[in-house]
C-alpha cells in the first residue's frame, strides 16, 4: 500500500514538470508574453519555470518532500490568484479549482511524512 504513496507523488508532481519542460522548451515566447499581460516581469520566468521542473522531481523522488510541497502550495496559490481570477470564464474557473485542488494535494503531502519510497525515509531512517 505503501506504493500508492509514491503514485500520488508521481501524479501530482508530473503537470507541473511536464508544464515546466513545455515552458522552457517549447513555450518561452508565449508564456513570457502571457506572463507580461498580466503585469509580471519576464525576469521571472525563468525561476518560476526552473521551480515547475526542480519541486517535482525532489517531491517525486522524495527529497525534502514537505519542504518542496509548501513551496508548491505557495507557487499554485499564487499563480491561480495572479491567472485564474476570471470566473466570467468557464476556463478559468476550472483552472481555479482544479489548482486549489492541487494545492490541497501539496499541503497534504506537506502535513506528512514520507513513509516509504523516498529519499527523506532512506535518510532518517540511516541516521537511525
Amino acid at each position: 500500500m505503501h506504493f500508492i504513496e509514491l503514485i500520488g507523488r508521481i501524479f501530482l508532481s508530473f503537470l507541473f514538470l511536464f508544464e515546466g519542460i513545455k515552458k522552457i522548451f517549447f513555450f518561452q515566447e508565449e508564456t513570457q508574453m502571457y506572463m507580461e499581460e498580466y503585469g509580471i516581469p519576464e525576469i521571472l520566468f525563468y525561476p518560476s519555470a526552473l521551480l515547475e521542473i526542480i519541486l517535482p522531481i525532489f517531491i517525486i523522488i522524495g527529497f525534502k518532500t514537505q519542504f518542496c510541497a509548501s513551496i508548491m502550495v505557495v507557487f499554485t496559490i499564487s499563480v491561480t490568484i495572479i491567472f485564474h481570477m476570471d470566473f466570467n470564464n468557464q476556463m478559468q474557473l476550472i483552472t481555479f479549482l482544479k489548482n486549489i485542488s492541487i494545492a490541497g494535494g501539496f499541503l497534504i503531502i506537506a502535513a506528512n511524512e514520507n513513509r516509504y519510497f523516498s529519499i527523506d525515509n532512506f535518510l532518517k531512517n540511516k541516521n537511525k
